[in-house]
């Protein structure tokens, strides 16, 4: 499992959500107690004037005993190779790392033992970078879906003034407006339309790159439709490609759903060595607009 402290080093950082340093303290023994490993994502990028909030972070994740940080700045890893040595490291989604030349340079300066690579990549391509790099991979499996390169939207912080890698949320709700017009339901970001729905449609949570806008070829949805990533189908097929490890997100969600959600994979993974079927939508009620799609495993970009 992975999650955060309650502060501005996790991409993730919301009221009510997340860890003191001693409550992770306390969490991480209780999940090795239960064989559990954790993951700590210290995963933005270190503010001027600021770093000791990040080194603090490393230290208090390391004396936790974290069996990995997550890691996105390099001044960062950094610090944990040079003051913790033996601290595992993965790099974070929010680097960007999309080739092999990029995945190197981390394993070969900071001994990066994983990568989790971003979502805007097929499956053939994700065969070919484990192919050439020496460290794991880890892919996201279900939960939202960017289309952009991880956290670097320039479209949401046109829209919203605030950065996903520092604010946690390309969308943030408090920049989310929804009014009645002409018996549509109109949804804003910003100062931004960003679709409307007719009485009865099923209305997605409104971020840009989900939008459906007017062109010159018409009404519809640009970048990608208002759904979540389930790669559930995928399996066999990422696991040929030589993938280490499946991401769920789960950080903003109830204990419910991440028990169903891991529970449904666990059962797949285990149904793959019996040459058992996945379900089929198994999962649909859990997503955004109660619909999925595979993302760029299954299909090219338009």
């Amino acid at each position: 499992m992975y999650c955060g402290f309650r502060d501005e080093t996790n991409a993730r950082n919301f009221p009510g959500l997340n860890f003191s340093h001693e409550e992770l303290t306390a969490g991480i023994a209780y999940a090795h107690r239960h064989g559990v490993k954790v993951l700590i994502a210290i995963n933005t990028f270190a503010r001027a004037g600021a770093v000791d909030v990040w080194k603090r972070a490393v230290d208090a994740a390391a004396e936790a005993g974290a069996d990995a940080l997550i890691v996105a700045d390099i001044g960062v890893l950094d610090y944990a190779v040079l003051h913790h040595p033996g601290q595992r490291l993965h790099l974070s989604v929010q680097a960007a790392a999309a080739n092999p030349d990029a995945i190197e340079f981390y394993v070969e300066e900071f001994g990066v033992r994983r990568v989790v690579l971003p979502r805007v990549l097929s499956v053939p391509e994700i065969a070919a970078i484990t192919k050439e790099i020496s460290c794991e991979t880890e892919v996201f499996v279900f939960g939202g879906l960017c289309v952009m390169e991880e956290g670097r939207c320039s479209l949401s912080s046109y829209a919203t003034g605030e950065s996903p890698n520092m604010n946690g949320v390309c969308s943030p709700a408090s920049h989310v407006h929804y009014r009645e017009l002409d018996g549509h339901l109109i949804s804003r970001l910003g100062a931004f339309t960003v679709n409307r729905f007719s009485a009865g449609e099923s209305a997605g949570y409104p971020t840009l790159c989900k939008g459906r806008f007017q062109t010159e070829h018409g009404v519809g949805y640009l970048f990608e439709d208002p759904v979540s990533l389930d790669a559930t189908a995928m399996l066999p097929e990422l696991q040929r490609a030589g993938v280490t490890a499946l991401k769920i997100e789960g950080r903003q969600r109830g204990r419910a759903y991440i028990e169903r959600v891991v529970r449904s994979f666990r059962q797949t993974l285990t149904g793959l060595k019996e040459d058992i079927a996945a379900p089929a939508n198994d999962l649909v009620a859990l997503t955004e607009g109660q619909s999925t799609t595979a993302g760029a495993y299954r299909k090219s970009w338009r």
